[in-house]
């Protein structure tokens, strides 16, 4: 058996299992994800693990070259999995509810035990703490947590951005070390992958809003959120806190950027952002600085993205800029 653990006093952390003992691998899924129990008698037991995390996010990459067998407590966390090679079974209550190459869903609702097999599989685990689920929702702050209702997108797009969402964070983010050492960076992608969630899989914030979130869509209602976000864009801000600054639901914020921005608070967050990364690059000497440190310093972690959003809102490349010191 090999285990190895590193870690740095930002926050990101790496592991990696690597056994063929089914004993080993038991007492490893059980302290990595919740107490289980697994079975099926193979010939090569191997199977290799690999965690990225940092702050709120972990991201697991698992290879199993035969069946197992899992009859697991619940995880008490949001569990995603992106399936690349083989198949994943969940025979929870009796069911047996197949996911294959290309699929990504919900293991189980995070209060609920769940049991299942892995056929011959390589794939992503995304776990996050479902408080980062109510802090992206639309609703009331003081309001009954939202909770995930099934397992598998609502359409075949949603689907594939959450699939996106996953790659995203786990390849731009966590598998970069440098990158998940900034807390906003990593706050900003974690916010990220559960709005993706709510926007992909069935829960119970789906509604279509109260009248009075709508009569707060007021201009007094954007002036306030956007005075806060303009002060505290530095900071590691979500949704929920805008729209306290604002003294009005998520909800009702988000109506009031549509009505009177055509914009949502958190598209208006990036382009102040973006604002004050441009500013940084202005003021930077391209000796002493990359594009992509100040990009990162203001929760872009993806340089194209970034440079692809600073192209269209500066129409030049953010390394023109920088370049133009003197």
């Amino acid at each position: 058996m090999t285990v190895s653990d590193s870690g740095s006093d930002a926050g990101a952390r790496s592991l990696l299992f690597d056994s063929a003992s089914l004993e080993e691998t038991e007492e490893f899924l059980s302290t990595a994800y919740t107490p289980m129990r697994i079975g099926g008698p193979v010939e090569d037991a191997r199977v290799r693990i690999s965690r990225r995390a940092a702050g709120p996010l972990a991201m697991d990459r698992l290879d199993f070259g035969y069946t197992m067998a899992y009859d697991a407590r619940s995880l008490g966390q949001v569990c995603l999995i992106s399936m690349h090679e083989g198949t994943l079974a969940d025979l929870t209550d009796g069911r047996e509810e197949v996911f294959g190459p290309g699929e990504t869903f919900l293991i189980a609702p995070p209060d609920r035990p769940y049991r299942g097999e892995v056929r011959a599989a390589r794939y992503t685990i995304a776990l996050f703490d479902t408080a980062l689920l109510d802090a992206v929702a639309p609703v009331a702050p003081g309001g009954p947590p939202v909770r995930l209702t099934g397992p598998r997108p609502v359409t075949p797009a949603a689907g594939r951005q959450l699939a996106a969402a996953v790659a995203y964070v786990r390849d731009h983010v966590l598998d970069d070390p440098a990158a998940g050492a900034h807390e906003l960076l990593v706050g900003t992608a974690a916010r990220h992958l559960a709005a993706a969630t709510l926007a992909a899989l069935p829960h119970s914030g789906r509604d279509d809003g109260r009248p009075a979130d709508t009569a707060d869509a007021t201009p007094a209602t954007v002036r306030r959120a956007v005075a806060f976000i303009e002060a505290n864009a530095h900071q590691n801000i979500t949704l929920a806190h805008i729209a306290t600054a604002a003294y009005v639901t998520p909800r009702a914020l988000q109506y009031a950027f549509r009505r009177h921005l055509d914009s949502t608070p958190l598209g208006y967050l990036r382009r102040v952002r973006l604002a004050a990364a441009h500013r940084d690059l202005l003021a930077a000497d391209p000796g002493a600085t990359t594009v992509t440190a100040v990009a990162r310093r203001w929760g872009f972690a993806h340089p194209g993205h970034f440079a692809a959003y600073y192209r269209d809102a500066y129409r030049v490349a953010p390394s023109a800029t920088l370049n133009s010191f003197s």
